[in-house]
């Protein structure tokens, strides 16, 4: 069984560290302590990415959605969605084995929460796992949230996308976040954070990243930085802005 390694920087787990959170060792602190010297916006960037995650997943349940499939999840750790929507059902999808044996453990007394350990570029595998625990005839609230920049165009992650979006029922919703900068961020963070699975990272213009929704219907404000996207409140004049290496957006399938 894969075991997390103290020796080896893990994304799951320096993300977790980003957060706040106590699921990670030293050389992950010590690899995002490097990051965050290099790159000082790399922690609120994270930060914000999580709070607008957990802004979406409240628009989505008072929409009436009940159960969540988020793709490329990480640790489900630290105000993560089953945690935003506690009676909700939420099946999540990463292929890190090393991801998953930690999840498992994390998830045992979660409830209505599990974890797969299943490849996004197989979405009818993804669909085929997540059919065991959601009811996809109901509307579901479909999450990637910085996992798209990491998949680089060879393997035409707009296919899977398309296919994900065909295979959800009406009413369902698609959260999105993605890197847009070929700036200093996008540059250290790949060099420093990114899985080694994972091949380089692509930025993609607003028009690119907006094509993944296809012709779901975008909410409210549309494709956004991921601050802007509903804030909870209004953003003090004091207050320092970040830089918009991320684009959000939701959309919902009409039809």
């Amino acid at each position: 069984m894969p075991e997390f390694h103290a020796h080896t920087p893990n994304l799951a787990r320096m993300y977790d560290y980003m957060l706040g959170g106590t699921d990670n060792y030293a050389i992950d602190r010590e690899a995002i302590d490097r990051l965050a010297a290099l790159i000082p916006q790399a922690v609120p960037l994270a930060r914000a990415n999580r709070a607008f995650l957990q802004r979406a997943v409240r628009y989505l349940v008072d929409a009436g959605i009940r159960q969540f499939l988020d793709l490329g999840s990480g640790l489900p750790t630290q105000g993560n969605v089953h945690e935003v929507a506690p009676t909700a059902k939420v099946v999540y999808v990463d292929r890190d084995p090393v991801v998953a044996t930690h999840a498992r453990a994390l998830l045992e007394e979660a409830g209505r929460a599990v974890f797969v350990q299943a490849d996004l570029l197989d979405p009818d595998e993804v669909l085929a796992q997540a059919a065991r625990f959601l009811d996809m005839n109901e509307p579901v609230g479909v999450l990637l949230v910085s996992i798209l920049h990491f998949l680089p165009d060879v393997h035409d992650p707009g296919k899977m996308v398309t296919r994900l979006r065909e295979a959800v029922a009406p009413g369902s919703h698609l959260v999105l976040t993605h890197a847009t900068s070929r700036g200093r961020f996008a540059e250290g963070a790949a060099a420093l954070y990114r899985p080694a699975s994972a091949g380089a990272g692509t930025d993609r213009t607003p028009g690119e990243i907006r094509a993944f929704f296809g012709d779901f219907e975008l909410v409210e404000p549309g494709l956004v930085h991921a601050p802007d996207w509903r804030p909870d409140r209004p953003r003090l004049v004091s207050e320092p802005s970040l830089p918009s290496y991320l684009l959000v957006g939701v959309g919902q399938k009409r039809s």
